[in-house]
């Protein structure tokens, strides 16, 4: 006799289907972390000292991995660029190539990644620790509310000081695009510096600023919502650690397309 349930389509269905149910309840669960935190904040239910604590971690902790990542971009990109510009002429352009490039996607995508790898995947591990081991509910017992003292501190710093590492991810990154354009195409520095004022505006530093403090904000909610959601034991803090992160990076990707598609289109 013919049983539906042994076959592979239908496993594959089944597959398909809690992979969807997945998908909608964390996307449920952010929302309704989000909703939560915007009524705390509105109402001013704000541990201060407990923002200033998550400040230090966003802005000072991540700051060296993430200048990091973002000078090694810039110099590989210009190590690149510039050679190939000199022969064409173009070499007086590659400061203003560099500004548009760093200030415009590079400095605060790549900074929002090591953001997410470092601080994101330790909000996520550190929050979903505490729901395993029962002591978020001993914070309900004793009358402090969860989302005012965990996910609000952590969601401001984020917003709050992204732009910071922005600001300076993006200053390194040019100065190393310079040093190497440089020392590749011999190009003089007061060029680099002349042609990257010519391509740098005002209005792309504060779109930038505005993005990075968007991403900010989201990879602090995304990874405390997961971490919040978390039940079990300890495969399911490495599961929703994994979940943070990879959330985290798809919705860097949107962000940057739907402010790409606003504000370049």
């Amino acid at each position: 006799m013919f049983e539906l349930n042994k076959t592979l389509t239908w496993q594959g269905f089944l597959l398909l289907w809690s992979q969807i149910r997945e998908f909608l309840s964390t996307l449920g669960n952010i929302g309704c972390d989000f909703s939560s935190v915007l009524v705390h904040i509105l109402k001013l239910k704000i541990n201060f000292r407990e923002v200033i604590e998550q400040s230090k971690r966003f802005a000072f902790d991540s700051l060296p991995i993430s200048l990091t990542i973002v000078g090694m971009t810039a110099s590989i990109i210009a190590m690149q660029l510039a050679p190939e510009l000199a022969k064409q002429g173009g070499a007086d352009y590659t400061g203003m190539l560099s500004a548009l490039v760093m200030v415009r996607e590079l400095a605060v995508v790549m900074s929002g990644f090591a953001i997410i790898s470092m601080v994101g995947s330790s909000f996520a591990s550190e929050i979903a620790s505490m729901s395993v081991t029962e002591q978020i509910n001993a914070m309900r017992v004793l009358k402090v509310d969860p989302v005012a003292y965990l996910i609000v501190p952590r969601f401001l710093a984020g917003v709050i000081f992204m732009p910071v590492v922005f600001i300076l991810s993006a200053f390194f990154g040019l100065v190393c695009a310079g040093l190497v354009s440089h020392t590749c195409a011999d190009l003089s520095l007061l060029n680099y510096v002349t042609s990257m004022w010519h391509g740098l505006y005002v209005r792309d530093i504060f779109i930038a600023m505005l993005k990075s403090s968007f991403f900010g904000g989201t990879i602090a909610l995304i990874s405390c919502s997961c971490g919040y959601a978390t039940r079990g034991g300890a495969k399911e803090v490495g599961l929703a650690t994994t979940k943070a992160v990879v959330w985290s990076f798809l919705a860097i990707a949107m962000w940057d397309f739907i402010f790409a598609a606003v504000f370049y289109l």
